[in-house]
């Protein structure tokens, strides 16, 4: 059975819905941001427009780099997680985005929470380890939920706690502080939770570690994953 084009029945093109999702989601950049950089390239679309697709299409794009990327990455993403949570409003409310991201700083999960206790990081660990099998180490700070979560689970063992070990992920906030401040306000909790995923996804699918690579084995890679983009939901 053949699979059908979930662009089927849009009359722009699905180069310009790609360009457009990438545009909102991998840099700082408003629906109206979005929509001038589309209008100074001939592409005429509103921000409602934007806003449609980004709905539509970013899970979708999202979930399938994901397929992707678990295959290659689930035995060296194992070594050794580093696990945090901050603060995000959400309509004016308190709420916690717990991440996580291996050795390598790609991210291998979010999710948000309304609340920032044993409960929560139990609930975002056993996601974690049924998505990504369990790791041989987990770097956390030292807040005590991590450690009743990992009691529970049986890992206690593998948990490091020390003052500069967990930089990795923090410094890994700093790109979705970034676009959270454009944003400026999640309006509910589902919303961020989607906005989280899809960016984790679309950031670790052209993060290529660039201070690490010369400059040539740079220009290849981002190619490669400019060229990859360009496939996604193409059947």
């Amino acid at each position: 059975m053949i699979k059908q084009s979930p662009f089927k029945y849009f009359k722009t093109s699905p180069e310009v819905i790609r360009l457009a999702i990438m545009l909102y989601v991998r840099f700082p950049l408003s629906l109206r941001n979005v929509e001038d950089v589309l209008h100074e390239r001939g592409i005429k679309v509103s921000h409602e427009t934007v806003r449609y697709w980004w709905n539509r299409f970013g899970p979708m794009f999202a979930a399938e780099i994901r397929r992707r990327r678990v295959q290659q990455l689930r035995a060296s993403s194992k070594w050794k997680w580093h696990v945090d949570e901050f603060f995000v409003k959400v309509n004016g409310k308190r709420h916690y985005l717990w991440r996580a991201v291996d050795h390598e700083g790609e991210v291998l999960d979010a999710v948000v929470t309304k609340c920032r206790n044993k409960a929560a990081a139990l609930k975002f660990l056993k996601k974690l380890m049924k998505r990504r099998g369990k790791a041989e180490n987990v770097v956390t700070d030292r807040f005590a939920s991590y450690r009743a979560a990992l009691r529970e689970l049986g890992a206690t063992e593998k948990q490091q706690t020390g003052r500069w070990l967990n930089y990795r992920v923090e410094n890994s906030h700093l790109p979705f502080r970034r676009r959270e401040r454009v944003v400026q306000c999640f309006r509910r909790m589902r919303s961020l939770q989607k906005f989280a995923s899809v960016f984790s996804s679309v950031d670790n699918h052209f993060n290529q570690e660039r201070s690490l690579a010369s400059r040539d084995i740079f220009k290849l890679t981002r190619n490669a994953a400019f060229a990859e983009w360009c496939q996604l939901c193409s059947g």
